[in-house]
C-alpha cells in the first residue's frame, strides 16, 4: 500500500504521545512458542517471553510506556492494551486491520502511549486469530508518586487471572468451526493463574497458592481472560470487599461471588480472618442461557495460611450454580462509581446521538459448510456482520483512502421486531465493513439490546479507546420512554467492558473525545469470530490537541 509523499514526511515526524510527566517504562516482549504440561497433557503454545500467562506490565499514572514487541511465530500478531484510553494514539490500540497491520513473522513494532488519568487494574492480549487464549498478561497501574488508594493499603498485591484451557491448538478449534459453520468445541478446563488445580483426570495437576499472614488484608486484581465464558468467583470461608473494576474506583461494598466477564478486571479486598487452614479458592462458568454449552469444569485454587500444613485439609466451597442469574444481578446492581471530590463521574446529562444496537447471532447461507446443512451461524449488530478489511481502518482513514469501509453503520435496527420474543422469519444478515461516525466532543448513548434470534444469551461489549457509564440496565425489550427515566446520571458504575444481559438491554453513555477509529465487539471470541462487531470513526477536532497523531515510522504495513 503506498502513501501520498507529504503524509510519509509526517510519519518521519513522529514524536511521543504527549509531554512525558512521568516516567518511561519499557518492555520487550518476544512471542515465542513454548511447550506447556496441563492436564496430563503436553502441547505447544504462543506465549510471550515463554510465560503464561505473560509478563505483568507496572506503570504509575502519567508513565509512557514502549513495548517493542518482536514476532517469533508463524503467526501475524498484534497485541492490545485492554482498557487503556490511548488518547490520540490509535496507532497503539492494537486490534489487527482496525488500527494497525499485524506485526509478520519475523518482524517487529513498538507501542508507544501514556497512561493519562488511569490507574488500577487493565491487562493486555494478542487481537487477532484466537492467539489471546494464551498471549495475555496484566497491566497494573498505580496511582501517582505520593497519592494513596482510596481504602485502606493492602498489605500485599497479587494478580490472579482467569481463563480457559484448550487440549488442542486453539487456531485449530476456531477455523474447524468457521469451516463446519457451527460452534467450536468448548474448553477442557478453566484456569486460574494458568493451572485448573487437581481435576479428575489428573488428580497430579497441581494449581495456584496464594499464601497469607492472619489478620493482613491482600489486594486481589482479578482478570477474566477467558474465551468464551462468564465466571464466578469464590473462597471458602472469606469475603471480599470490591473497590474498582475496570480501573476505575467503585463504591465499596461487601461479596462472597464476584463475577467478571471476558474483558473485564475487578480489584477486590480480602482479610485473612482464618488462625489457619486452606481454604479452596473456585473459579466457575455463569451462563443463563440453558441452549448455550459452556465448560462446566471449575478452576480450583487455594488460599493457604502460615504455619499451615501442606497435609491440612481444604475447606471446601460450593460454586454458585452456572444458571444463578439473582447471584449475578446482585453483584451487577451493588456497582457504583465513587463519584468524589478526586474521582467525578462526569457522566454526560443529555445526548447527541441516541443508538440503538441489537446484537446476537443469526443464521447465513453456506454451500460449503456440510456440517451446518448448508448454513451457518453468524453473529451481528443491527443485522450487519462486520466483515474485517485487509487495509487497517485507522490508516484508511487517516490517509483517505477509498473503497475501505463506509460509513453508513445503522443507528438503529433496520427492521425493528420483539428482540427477546419469537424470531423474525428471515435469519440472515449483512455482511460489510461498516463504521459509524462521530463528530468529536459529541455525547452519545447506546442501547445495547440482546436479540434471541437462536437464543437469548449474554454478551460482553468491549468499547476501545474510552471508558463509559453503564446508566441503565434491564430485561425485555428496551422500552426508551418507561426505560429512560430510571437511568442513574449521578454515580453509574464506569467501565470498559459490560455485560448485555441474556433476553435484556444495557445502556451505556460516553463523550467522543478521543479522535480515531474505535473498535466495540463481544469479547466472547467465538462471536467475534462470527462477526458481532463494529467500529466507531470519532473525527478530529478543532483545537491543537484534538486530532489524531501521525503514525509512527515502523507501523506494520499490510
Amino acid at each position: 500500500m503506498e502513501f501520498p509523499v507529504r503524509l510519509l514526511v509526517l510519519i518521519a515526524l513522529y514524536i511521543l504521545p504527549v509531554t512525558v510527566q512521568g516516567d518511561v517504562r519499557k518492555y520487550t516482549f518476544n512471542v515465542v512458542t513454548k511447550q506447556m504440561t496441563r492436564l496430563c497433557s503436553t502441547k505447544q503454545i504462543v506465549t510471550v517471553n515463554g510465560k503464561f500467562p505473560g509478563p505483568t506490565i507496572y506503570a504509575r499514572e502519567d508513565d509512557t510506556i514502549l513495548v517493542n514487541v518482536v514476532n517469533n511465530v508463524k503467526y501475524n500478531v498484534s497485541i492490545h492494551w485492554h482498557g487503556i484510553r490511548q488518547l490520540r494514539t490509535g496507532w497503539a490500540d492494537g486490534p489487527a486491520y482496525i488500527t494497525q497491520c499485524p506485526i509478520r513473522p519475523g518482524q517487529n513494532y513498538v507501542y508507544n502511549f501514556t497512561v493519562t488519568g488511569q490507574r488500577g487494574t487493565l491487562w493486555w492480549h494478542a487481537h487477532i486469530l484466537w492467539l489471546r487464549a494464551t498471549v495475555h498478561g496484566a497491566i497494573v497501574i498505580l496511582p501517582k508518586p505520593g497519592l494513596p488508594y482510596p481504602f485502606p493499603k493492602p498489605h500485599r498485591e497479587e494478580v490472579i487471572m482467569l481463563g480457559e484451557w484448550w487440549k488442542s491448538d486453539t487456531e485449530a478449534v476456531i477455523n474447524e468451526a468457521l469451516k463446519s459453520g457451527l460452534a467450536p468445541n468448548v474448553s477442557d478446563a478453566h484456569i486460574i493463574n494458568g493451572h485448573p488445580g487437581p481435576v479428575s483426570t489428573c488428580p497430579s495437576q497441581g494449581g495456584f497458592k496464594l499464601s497469607v499472614e492472619t489478620g493482613k488484608t491482600y489486594m486481589l486484581r482479578l482478570i477474566n481472560a477467558a474465551m468464551n465464558e462468564e465466571l464466578f468467583f469464590k473462597i471458602a470461608g472469606h469475603r471480599f470487599t470490591v473497590v474498582e473494576v475496570d480501573a476505575v474506583y467503585v463504591k465499596p461494598f461487601s461479596t462472597d461471588t464476584i463475577l467478571i466477564a471476558p474483558g473485564q478486571t475487578t480489584t477486590a479486598l480480602v482479610s485473612a480472618v482464618r488462625t489457619s487452614g486452606k481454604y479452596l479458592i473456585a473459579a466457575s462458568p455463569f451462563q443463563d442461557a440453558a441452549a448455550v454449552a459452556v465448560d462446566n469444569r471449575t478452576a480450583t485454587a487455594t488460599v493457604h495460611y502460615s504455619g499451615t500444613l501442606s497435609a491440612a485439609p481444604t475447606s471446601l466451597t460450593s460454586p454458585p450454580p452456572r444458571n444463578a442469574t439473582s447471584v449475578a444481578n446482585s453483584f451487577i446492581g451493588s456497582l457504583r462509581s465513587l463519584n468524589s471530590k478526586n474521582f467525578p463521574a462526569n457522566v454526560p446529562a443529555t445526548v447527541d446521538h441516541d443508538l440503538l444496537f441489537a446484537v446476537g447471532l443469526g443464521i447465513n447461507r453456506c454451500h460449503s459448510c456440510k456440517a451446518g446443512n448448508g448454513t451457518r451461524v453468524v453473529a451481528g449488530i443491527n443485522n450487519v456482520t462486520f466483515k474485517m478489511p485487509t487495509t487497517a481502518l485507522l490508516q484508511a482513514h487517516y490517509f483517505n483512502l477509498s473503497g475501505v469501509y463506509t460509513t453508513d453503520f445503522p443507528g438503529k435496527p433496520h427492521h425493528a421486531f420483539d428482540f427477546t420474543g419469537k424470531p423474525p422469519s428471515n435469519l440472515a444478515t449483512m455482511k460489510a465493513t461498516k463504521v459509524y461516525k462521530l463528530p468529536y466532543n459529541s455525547r452519545v448513548q447506546v442501547v445495547l439490546q440482546d436479540t434471541g434470534v437462536i437464543s437469548p444469551e449474554s454478551h460482553p461489549i468491549h468499547l476501545h479507546g474510552y471508558n463509559f457509564f453503564v446508566v441503565g440496565r434491564g430485561s425485555g425489550n428496551y422500552n426508551a420512554k418507561s426505560d429512560a427515566k430510571k437511568f442513574n446520571l449521578v454515580d453509574p458504575v464506569e467501565r470498559n467492558t459490560v455485560s448485555v444481559p441474556s433476553g435484556g438491554w444495557v445502556a451505556i453513555r460516553f463523550r467522543a473525545d478521543n479522535p480515531g477509529v474505535w473498535f466495540l465487539h463481544c469479547h466472547l471470541e467465538v462471536h467475534t469470530s462470527w462477526g458481532l462487531k463494529m467500529a466507531f470513526l470519532v473525527e478530529d477536532g478543532n483545537g491543537p490537541n484534538q486530532s489524531i497523531l501521525p503514525p509512527p515510522s515502523d507501523l506494520p504495513k499490510c
